[in-house]
């Protein structure tokens, strides 16, 4: 076989073709890569059975608002230390009623008890004095009894022996020298008893004086060693009221000062609650407004009594005191929930309260549409809210559907799909 050689200008229109179709080809997919980032995204789906939705409605509205908090006692005493001590017994536990004389720690204190026994010991010894001086001055007081006595008969002699000598001496038997005698010895006799009995009444005043005195003593003494009797007897710490032990914040060994606080009591018929409002939310709660508290075991009614006026961590405390019947299982300590009033509303546009919005907003949620199978974001103006709800100020009418759910994932989309 003999080979035909082509000719040049088969292979020039070869390569113009492939150069054609490639230049083609780059035009097709550069084609196909616009259009398709002209394409919108398609919808996410969101699903139904995930998502919580409500109805908007128009009727009357409560407006409430929720805290959680504790029931504290109105009435609480804290038992202080008395003296310094040591912690000998601790009698009772937290938990246990207790009356006013219920002993609850029994302290130690040597000194102290030392302290009473000298006070005790001085009592004996006045008492002693006194009845020794009580002695003494009715011996000295019999003493002057004695003296006058002794004088009295010493001047009635005398007055015999005067008398005698007066009627001799006008017989003329008795000389005048005698008689002057007789005579200047009555009068001494009689001043000597005056005297005699003007020392034995003040010797009454004395002996009353001294025996007062010696009393005066002895009665301090006896208050002084009562007081270090009752400073030792406290130191059997006692209730000092009747209710529920809270607290014990001793242990035994421990040394306590005065003041130091051992023990706490509470009178459980006088509980209170005290309610955590939120900051954000305190500026509608006011004085007087109703309340339900739940225990978990009731509800007990109350109304707010007092605000605290200065947040803490964030949240307001807020009194509640408890009108209603209190349960049996009410506890100082316990954990509650309280519901505030704030106020009832008539002919109000509202719906549930979404994850995300707040009262006195304008939000974007997405409303259902009438076939439900989609949902379209929809710029919401919110009003005041409570609990669970809030009112719809614009945006939304009666009968709308939307979605309360978290949608935050969706942001980026106007439109969803539902199924």
């Amino acid at each position: 076989m003999v080979d035909i050689k082509r000719p040049a200008k088969s292979k020039l229109k070869k390569r113009i073709r492939t150069a054609v179709l490639i230049v083609v080809g780059l035009v097709a997919v550069g084609g196909i890569t616009y259009g398709l980032t002209k394409l919108k995204p398609a919808a996410p789906t969101l699903d139904r059975s995930t998502a919580v939705i409500d109805t908007v409605k128009r009727g009357p509205f409560l407006r409430e608002v929720r805290g959680i908090g504790t029931l504290v006692p109105q009435l609480t005493r804290q038992i202080p230390a008395p003296a310094d001590g040591r912690v000998e017994k601790i009698m009772i536990q937290a938990g246990v009623e207790v009356g006013a004389d219920t002993v609850i720690v029994e302290l130690s204190n040597p000194q102290m008890e030392q302290q009473a026994m000298d006070a005790e010991f001085q009592v004996k010894a006045a008492q002693a004095d006194q009845e020794n001086l009580r002695v003494r001055l009715e011996s000295d007081n019999m003493t002057q009894q004695s003296a006058i006595a002794t004088i009295n008969s010493e001047y009635s002699q005398a007055k015999l022996q005067l008398d005698t000598d007066e009627v001799l001496a006008k017989q003329g038997l008795v000389p005048e020298l005698l008689l002057k005698i007789s005579r200047s010895k009555v009068q001494d006799l009689a001043n000597r008893l005056r005297v005699e009995q003007q020392r034995l009444a003040i010797s009454g005043k004395s002996t009353k004086a001294q025996i007062n005195a010696q009393e005066s003593r002895l009665s301090q003494l006896r208050a002084l060693a009562k007081l270090k009797k009752d400073q030792v007897d406290a130191l059997k710490v006692r209730a000092g009221t009747n209710g529920v032990l809270q607290q014990v914040s001793v242990q035994v060994g421990q040394q306590v000062s005065p003041g130091f606080n051992i023990a706490r009591v509470a009178d459980p018929a006088s509980l209170k609650a005290e309610l955590k409002i939120a900051e954000t939310q305190i500026k509608d709660v006011k004085l007087g407004q109703p309340v339900a508290v739940d225990t978990r075991n009731g509800i007990i009614q109350g109304r707010v009594s007092r605000i605290d006026p200065a947040a803490r961590e964030g949240t307001f405390v807020v009194d509640v005191e408890l009108t209603g019947p209190i349960p049996a299982s009410a506890r100082p300590d316990l954990s509650v929930d309280g519901t505030i009033e704030l106020e009832r509303l008539t002919n109000v546009l509202y719906v549930g309260r979404p994850a995300f919005g707040q009262g006195q907003q304008t939000v974007g949620l997405f409303r259902l549409t009438p076939d439900g199978q989609e949902a379209v974001r929809t710029q919401v103006t919110l009003g005041r809210s409570s609990v669970s709800t809030i009112e719809i100020v614009n945006g939304l009418k009666e009968g709308d559907q939307v979605i309360l759910s978290d949608t935050s994932a969706m942001d980026n989309y106007n439109q969803i799909r539902v199924r």
